[in-house]
């Protein structure tokens, strides 16, 4: 739990309480984890129903290491996963800044004008 949550905020995403990374990581469809020897240098997870709806999530890369491929080849992994299990499912994702451009070289497309993704963090 402490590198995931490390790793988030060390990548630039949103902090997890422990009780919220100790309650959602069981709950992973497939995840993908790089490592160099102990350390832990970037991963993603799908999360979902595992038929209809996924989701992919937790996209991190240390910043050290960005830009040298890792993200691409955590979005293999997870791609590859789905391709082999998910066909048919609404595979969806939230993209900062300029990684939409990473995730197009997988198939996905801005989802604008005909839907429009929104979120909450429930405080």
């Amino acid at each position: 739990m402490a590198e995931y949550r490390e790793l988030r905020v060390r990548a630039g995403l949103s902090p997890k309480t422990l009780e919220a990374a100790t309650l959602g990581l069981p709950h992973t469809v497939f995840g993908v984890s790089i490592r160099e020897g102990e350390q832990l240098l970037a991963m993603g997870r799908l999360v979902g129903d595992r038929g209809c709806f996924l989701q992919v999530v937790d996209i991190a890369v240390v910043p050290e290491r960005q830009g040298q491929g890792l993200g691409k080849a955590v979005m293999g992994e997870l791609d590859a996963w789905l391709q082999a299990n998910a066909v048919g499912a609404y595979v969806s994702l939230i993209a900062d800044g300029d990684a939409h451009r990473l995730y197009a070289q997988f198939g996905f497309a801005l989802t604008a004008p005909r839907s429009v993704g929104m979120a909450k963090v429930v405080r």
